[in-house]
């Protein structure tokens, strides 16, 4: 019966209920999709914008209005409610571009909302008057009611569309463009219509940074990655200076909150300091890393989101509006030959009224010049004769025209009040008539050149309004954090040794540690079995757990140092392993695979130490020498599935520690990643060398701070703002040449660290406003080069420092090594014998 239904509906006809239905729907959705949600591609303004900045156009008087006005007016063209007019007045008015604004407009950044419309005031900016009206450009149609005449597009001679960003939701249909920089919009136009390459990334009004390596031109299945930026003010604050785009303080603060409700993050306290700037204020709690924190909040929080862009835009094709999706370069493309066209189309009326007038002027030069006036005075002749009189007077000037003379031309003459004419009032058209030409023979070569004109038009513009404008979103590639580094351990994970159960819900077993839930777990048994698991609230692994801990994937430096016996032979082994990736939940077998074989000894150590144990022969074993030291260094590392080398073939009673060895493995290699400002041991970066376990790392900033730090690698540096890192020599001297402002002169110092202090700045230059680090070394003889001047007043000269200044405390000020100047240039070079100690100094 249901499928009979289906089909007598399928059969019917357009007046049946489907048709209707069918008929309506796409009806509602072309009417939204069209007039409500999708910018057009010529103006790049939804129609209630466009309808807004016409009803400002007619009201412009130069004066401030009340929004409840300009809402008023709009209503004569927009057949929708005022609160609407208004939002969208608002939302244009935030943008600071098109509208001018008095008054409490709201904030985008904290969220809060405008003003009522009585309160706040508007007008067009002087932006909007040039780039968006022009009456005889613009093609009208009438309004909703057919009371009153509005432009079907306003000829816009801008991007508009990508300078403010759209966002739009229809029927099955969405768009989303981001905005981008109104400086950067008016450069890819000029370099565009010159036939150069450009490209064309986001920039917010929120500033914060933008990572844009998918944004994939806008088009749809791109995508940008915004993020705050994060300041780390002492090692117990943070301070978050700006907000992604699209995200309030409000929002902000509230992922924060639940991030560490859910035990994500760890802080004591989250303060909204926001007042003509954004700064909300993050207190950490006791023990936890700064820059942990700020990676996990990134990471778990609204401080970095993912926008996905959806060019779409509603373009005329064969005269029929349609949605198109477009990338951002095809978008700025037509909107630069958009421009174009209006200013062809500009200077085509322009030289056609030029020519009217030429043409009027030159017309009554001749009706003067030549005495033609004097036909009106003949009082006999009727008036048509009169007329006809001065038609066929103009005859012979007609070589001197560039038309023929119409009724109307000769109509408007005789309007003129006749009166004696002078020289002066000839001589005068002339002049005119000389400047109609100069204008027309200008306005001709614009049109000759139009792609120059077009570009001389766009560089006005940025001269004109580019100043303040400039880039606020910087421009960073992103590296990625992984949840499992940066997760607050806030998990409490307990065992039961003898049966053999772990998990979060033990809680009257003993308790090993905590951690977070991400994390992976790695477990020994006395049986020799091996397992990683996830973290649960109860989980068997087996009987007689040895060692839990969390389990750290493709680290090559935690070994494994273990004697067991083989329960089938009764032979002791002893092996050394790493265990760098495995198989969740998969048992492990160390031992022969023998189900009596167990465990006599077992140690973890983080750097391959090998130490040294005694070994009890059980008194019963028919061995000559019962007790014996075994030495693990002797054993090479090996994979974790192999057997091992014998120990003894008697049976062992009892193995203990005697003696710590070295570390067997050679030093840890570090890079440092001046990308993102991280250590690493991937081989990516600047090569700082071979580190042993207790070396520390010595940190120069250009801001005149040094930094001892260990090897921990989540910390973070500003790879911006380091001149030097390297491992740190307590016996090496560090020379360093700063800015000193306040006496415009560079200063050299040469010292020693004293302090031992790890992960705390140190300022070793002289404190004061734009004071700065030009240059550092730890270079026993360091010889710096400093250049002087340019072209061909270039001076150079040489300095050992060494010869300069001696080793003094790191608080002292220096000494002056030469006078300021923003054109001196430093860098250093290698020592040369045959050069002599110190050559004069040279000053501006």
């Amino acid at each position: 019966m249901k499928e009979e239904i289906v089909d007598n509906i399928e059969h019917s006809d357009s007046s049946g209920i489907q048709g209707q239905f069918k008929t309506w729907f796409l009806d509602y959705a072309s009417y939204v999709i069209l007039e409500r949600a999708v910018p057009a591609i010529e103006d790049g303004l939804k129609p209630v914008q466009r309808r807004i900045l016409h009803s400002m156009k007619q009201m412009d008087d130069g004066r401030l209005h009340k929004v409840a006005n300009i809402v008023g007016q709009t209503m004569s063209y927009h057949p929708h409610g005022d609160m609407s007019i208004r939002d969208a007045l608002v939302n244009m008015g935030q943008k600071d571009l098109m509208i001018d604004t008095q008054g409490n407009w709201g904030n985008i950044e904290t969220g809060d909302d405008a003003a009522a419309s009585r309160y706040i005031e508007a007008r067009l900016s002087k932006f909007a008057l040039e780039v968006a009206f022009n009456a005889k450009t613009t093609e009208w149609q009438l309004s909703y009611d057919g009371r009153n005449n509005e432009p079907v597009t306003l000829p816009m001679k801008f991007p508009l569309l990508l300078a403010q960003g759209a966002e739009g939701i229809a029927v099955g249909l969405s768009t989303k463009i981001l905005p981008h920089n109104f400086c950067e919009l008016i450069e890819a136009s000029i370099k565009y219509l010159k036939g150069k390459k450009f490209e064309l990334f986001p920039d917010f009004q929120t500033g914060g940074m933008i990572d844009v390596a998918d944004y994939n031109q806008g088009k749809r299945g791109g995508k940008v990655k915004v993020r705050a930026h994060i300041e780390e003010f002492d090692k117990k604050t943070l301070l978050i200076k700006s907000v992604p785009y699209g995200v309030t303080t409000d929002q902000l603060i509230e992922s924060i909150v639940k991030a560490n409700d859910q035990g994500k993050i760890k802080i004591k306290k989250v303060t909204d300091n926001t007042a003509a700037n954004v700064e909300i204020q993050v207190d950490l709690a006791a023990g936890i890393s700064p820059d942990i924190t700020i990676d996990a909040l990134y990471k778990f929080t609204n401080c970095e989101i993912s926008i996905s862009p959806n060019a779409c835009v509603i373009v005329k094709d064969d005269g029929i509006p349609k949605p198109v999706f477009l990338s951002i370069q095809e978008l700025l493309k037509i909107s630069a030959d958009n421009t174009k066209n209006l200013l062809q189309r500009e200077l085509e009326i322009k030289l056609g009224e030029l020519n009217d007038k030429w043409h009027y002027t030159s017309l009554e030069k001749i009706f003067f010049e030549e005495k033609i006036y004097q036909e009106l005075e003949d009082r006999k002749a009727s008036w048509e004769k009169v007329i006809e009189n001065i038609e066929k007077a103009f005859v012979p000037y007609r070589k001197k025209l560039k038309r023929e003379v119409t009724r109307e031309d000769v109509l408007k003459l005789t309007d003129k009040p006749v009166r004696r004419i002078h020289k002066t009032d000839i001589d005068d058209l002339i002049n005119q008539i000389k400047g109609l030409e100069a204008d027309i023979k200008q306005t001709q070569h614009d049109l000759d050149n139009l792609v120059d004109y077009a570009v001389a038009y766009f560089e006005n513009l940025l001269k004109k309004f580019g100043k303040g404008r400039e880039r606020k979103t910087e421009i960073k590639q992103f590296e990625i954090i992984e949840a499992k580094h940066v997760v607050i351990a806030n998990t409490k994970l307990y065992v039961d040794r003898s049966g053999g159960f772990i998990g979060t819900g033990l809680k009257k077993d003993e308790l090993l540690f905590e951690c977070s839930d991400l994390d992976d777990i790695i477990v020994f048994t006395k049986r020799g079995i091996m397992k990683v698991i996830k973290i649960a609230d109860k989980t068997f692994v087996g009987k007689d757990i040895i060692h839990v801990a969390v389990f750290q994937k493709n680290d090559e430096r935690t070994t494994y140092n273990m004697i067991y016996v083989d329960g089938k032979t009764g032979v002791s082994f002893a092996k050394r392993f790493n265990v760098t990736g495995v198989t969740r939940d998969k048992v492990y077998d160390l031992t022969k695979g023998d189900e009596k074989s167990k465990v006599h000894y077992f140690t973890v150590n983080p750097n391959g130490e090998a130490e040294i144990v005694k070994i009890v022969l059980s008194p019963n074993s028919s061995a000559r020498i019962k007790d014996l030291d075994f030495y693990f260094e002797e054993l090479a590392i090996k994979g974790r599935s192999s057997m091992g080398n014998q120990v003894t073939k008697y049976a062992i009673k009892s193995v203990k520690f005697k003696e710590a060895g070295r570390a067997t493995l050679s030093g840890k290699k570090l890079w440092f990643d001046d990308k993102f400002g991280r250590l690493n041991t991937d081989d990516k970066g600047l090569y700082l060398g071979m580190f042993e376990p207790a070396d520390q790392l010595l940190v120069i900033y250009s801001d005149g701070h040094y930094e001892l730090t260990d090897q921990e690698m989540t910390q973070k540096f500003d790879p911006e703002k380091v001149l030097l890192i390297e491992r740190y020599n307590p016996e090496s001297t560090i020379t360093a040449v700063y800015a000193d402002m306040k006496q415009l002169q560079f200063n050299v110092k040469r010292f020693k660290i004293e302090t031992t202090t790890l992960r705390n700045k140190f300022l070793f230059i002289k404190e004061g406003d734009g004071n700065y680090l030009e240059c550092v070394t730890t270079a026993a003889e360091p010889v710096l080069q400093v250049q002087s001047g340019r072209g061909e007043q270039v001076r150079q000269a040489k300095f050992k420092l060494a010869k300069v200044t001696d080793v003094m405390g790191w608080k002292a000020i220096g000494a002056k090594l030469t006078d300021y100047n923003k054109s001196v240039s430093m860098e250093w070079i290698e020592t040369k014998e045959s050069e002599s100690p110190q050559q004069e100094l040279f000053t501006d």
